[in-house]
């Protein structure tokens, strides 16, 4: 028995996804070339042939627990093939875009970073703190003597005390996403095996394990995309690991800094400034190479895709002009200190402060939050058994 379903399309959603970079989806007449060429979708219920026509439809309750949205690996194959140019790869991108607006508050952030013209806002947050510091601490002057950061911005009572609190925030708005993701899922999705499968459901653990070593760690999925994504796939990968070399560097300097107050022995490891031959600081600078020479990738990749097959929004080249910023201007604070230029070395760090700032205050609305919030999918999707079919499991699916 047939029966009709009364929809009501959400057209300020659907201008919203035009803004974030799928003004392409009224193009697509539904002929299916994009889950068929998808490598990734799984055979159950493929995207993105569903979420084009929910796009075009403004139906934006239909993506609230859409997990397949965090399965793309955004490779483009999709849009490559479409026939009618309504670039899939794109309509994805921005709903993740969307999500990461509004999944979590004050989301009036998040709004800010869809904006080019709300970018002084986000600047002048850190910018006023850190110049209001500067004052406090030597009058806008430049301190005498030898370059240390801390005569300006002592790190006890200025840069820990800030990035503790902004870790904290950050830390509990992600538990906030998470938990609203997680429960969304729960709703269009059961937590069953792949059909054919035959091993018992994996404990959380089990799953969490498995999408940092097949996935997050290796990037190996982007491989198996039709696309030749070797420029992508090798700037993500070299990005992902110096962010993960400075993270280390910087858990290092705290621990020792905090540590050593304590215990005395442990304070000369992360002392500041440090010598170029401390393996903190070799470590440092190794993961700011790699941080430069995946920028480089990307944004060369970003700046040569071919705008009929692709687009790219503000959103998009908020997060590579932070992270631009963020490494540029460490690494010139470093060579600035050591050529004892104090009218050069003071002020970029303080302009690393701000990017730094940018680049983790805001890290639950911006793109670099998929680090998280597609973690949290992929991870549920492991459970669920929507992750996409092995060659041989997807064999005995199709017999």
């Amino acid at each position: 028995m047939s029966y009709a379903e009364r929809i009501k399309p959400d057209l300020q959603f659907v201008k919203d996804l035009q803004a974030a970079g799928g003004e392409a989806c009224k193009k697509c007449y539904q002929c299916a070339t994009c889950s068929v060429a998808c490598p990734l979708a799984p055979p159950e219920n493929p995207f993105p042939r569903k979420e084009m026509v929910w796009a075009q439809w403004g139906l934006k309750d239909r993506f609230e627990g859409d997990i397949d949205i965090w399965l793309c690996h955004n490779c483009q194959t999709c849009s490559e093939l479409c026939p009618r140019g309504a670039r899939p790869g794109d309509l994805i991108a921005a709903i993740r875009n969307i999500t990461y607006r509004d999944l979590v508050s004050p989301s009036i952030i998040g709004k800010w970073m869809t904006s080019a013209k709300h970018l002084p806002k986000l600047i002048a947050i850190p910018a006023v703190l850190y110049l209001f510091i500067w004052l406090l601490s030597v009058g806008f002057h430049l301190p005498e003597g030898e370059i240390v950061y801390g005569k300006l911005f002592p790190g006890d009572y200025t840069i820990d005390p800030i990035f503790g609190l902004v870790a904290l925030f950050v830390a509990f708005t992600f538990y906030k996403g998470v938990t609203k993701l997680w429960k969304s899922f729960g709703t269009t999705i059961p937590t069953t095996l792949h059909i054919g499968a035959k091993s018992k459901k994996p404990t959380l653990v089990e799953s969490i394990k498995a999408v940092i070593l097949d996935e997050v760690a290796t990037h190996v999925k982007w491989n198996e995309c039709g696309n030749d994504n070797t420029e992508r796939y090798k700037g993500h990968l070299s990005l992902f690991y110096g962010f993960v070399a400075l993270a280390i560097v910087t858990s290092i300097v705290a621990v020792s800094h905090w540590g050593g107050k304590i215990v005395h022995f442990i304070a000369p490891l992360g002392h500041t400034p440090m010598p170029l031959w401390s393996p903190v600081k070799l470590l440092a600078n190794v993961g700011a190479i790699a941080l430069l020479y995946g920028l480089t990738m990307l944004t060369r990749r970003r700046l040569n895709v071919d705008p009929a097959k692709s687009t790219s929004s503000f959103y998009d080249w908020y997060l590579l002009g932070v992270i631009w910023a963020v490494g540029l201007t460490g690494l010139g604070a470093e060579i600035f200190r050591l050529a004892d230029v104090a009218a050069l070395a003071y002020p970029t760090y303080y302009l690393h402060l701000i990017a730094v700032f940018m680049l983790f205050a805001y890290l639950p609305w911006s793109k670099l939050g998929h680090l998280v919030y597609r973690t949290t999918a992929l991870v549920y999707a492991h459970q669920a058994g929507r992750l996409p079919l092995k060659r041989e499991e997807e064999k005995i699916f199709r017999v």
